[in-house]
This record gives C-alpha cells, sequence and structure tokens, in this order.
C-alpha cells in the first residue's frame, strides 16, 4: 500500500486542526466549515460520493456537526469550541475507525487502489487491513488525547511562533513522530505478512504427497 495516498486523505483533519486557531472571528466554525468542504472535494475528486469511505464519515460528522454549531451559537458556544473542538474531532475519528475495523476497515479502499482484484478477498488482504486500520485508529487516539491535554491545561499559544514547550510537544513533535511511525509501519507490515505466508506455504508444498506416477 502506497502511505501518500492515505495521509492525503487526512487533509482536511489536519486542516481542520491547523486553522481553528488561526482564524478570527468563529474561528472554528469557518474552519469546520474548510474542512467539510475538504471532505466533499475529496470525495468528488476520488469518484467516492456513494458510497462514502470510512475515512470521509469520520471526518464529515464532526466537523459538519462543529459548523452547524459554531455558527448558530454564541460568543460561550465559540469560546467552548474553540476550547474543544479540536481534540473532540480527533478522539472522535479514531474511536469511529476502531469501532468499524471489524467490519469496514478504512484502509481496505486505499489498498485496492495497488492490489489486483482477484486478491480483494483473500484472507491476506484482509488481516492486512484489519491491522493497519487498527493501527491508525490508534494512532489517531493518542494524537487525540495529546490534543486534549492541551485543551485542558490551557496550553494554546495565538501561533506557530509562539508556542510553548507543552503545546509544541503534544501538537506537534508527538504527532509527526507518530505519522512517521505510522507510514513506515504502513509500508513494512504489508511486506511481512506476504512474507510469512509464503513461508507457511513453501513447506506444505514440498511436504505434499505425490500423484500416482501411472
Amino acid at each position: 500500500m502506497k502511505p501518500l495516498p492515505l495521509i492525503l486523505g487526512f487533509i482536511p483533519w489536519i486542516a481542520f486542526s491547523f486553522l481553528s486557531h488561526r482564524i478570527a472571528a468563529d474561528s472554528v466554525a469557518w474552519s469546520g466549515l474548510i474542512g467539510v468542504l475538504l471532505v466533499l472535494g475529496t470525495m468528488v475528486a476520488q469518484k467516492s460520493v456513494w458510497p462514502p469511505s470510512v475515512l470521509n464519515v469520520g471526518m464529515l460528522l464532526p466537523l459538519g456537526a462543529i459548523t452547524v454549531v459554531g455558527f448558530v451559537g454564541g460568543p460561550d458556544v465559540d469560546a467552548w469550541l474553540y476550547q474543544w473542538a479540536v481534540p473532540g474531532v480527533g478522539l472522535f475519528l479514531g474511536l469511529f475507525i476502531l469501532a468499524l475495523v471489524p467490519f469496514a476497515p478504512f484502509t481496505e479502499r486505499f489498498a485496492r487502489q495497488s492490489t489486483p482484484q482477484a486478491y480483494w478477498g483473500s484472507p491476506t488482504f484482509n488481516k492486512i487491513n484489519r491491522v493497519l486500520s487498527a493501527a491508525w485508529g490508534v494512532a489517531i487516539v493518542v494524537m487525540g488525547i495529546c490534543s486534549l491535554m492541551v485543551a485542558a491545561l490551557d496550553l494554546y499559544s495565538d501561533g506557530l511562533g509562539s508556542a510553548g514547550t507543552g503545546e509544541l510537544l503534544l501538537n506537534w513533535v508527538i504527532p509527526i513522530v507518530v505519522i512517521v511511525a505510522m507510514v513506515k509501519f504502513t509500508i513494512g507490515y504489508p511486506d511481512k505478512v506476504r512474507a510469512q505466508v509464503r513461508g507457511t506455504q513453501a513447506p506444505a508444498a514440498t511436504t505434499a504427497p505425490a500423484g500416482p506416477t501411472g
């Protein structure tokens, strides 16, 4: 599986998280709207309007709700969203992906782009995508927890240049390390599983009883 299309699939969430504290009035509502438009644009570009992918639904639901609540609510709602919307979206997305792993692993749609259709229903294909989807779900939850800690400890800064040590660590360093680790895992794990499958098949082939020679 190529990790780049998968990473690009998270752009609406990344854009929302980055812009939420960097736009003026109604910052979270406008950031949510931008995220919604990016999700819809991605669906059109990928020709996956229906059925929508797990990832797109997992982003569209919270971003749509935040957009509506943000524009309808007053200053108190804006302040609450400013504090909690970003970690909320991250946690929702990660838990949403994890909940659907047994039924619809979100990486499956990306894996099909580089896998012949004949293998889409194979046990190996299913195993790889369940593990990768679960790993990404856990990774996103971890990043959501980091963001939640920033909100709970009120470590937000006015801009990237003035980020304190706590925000820099929780909102940037740890997420970047997690993403790099997940990219490496996404590249290496499928090859490892396929090698194991080939290793188990080879002895079976060599020990199989010979057929009749007559």
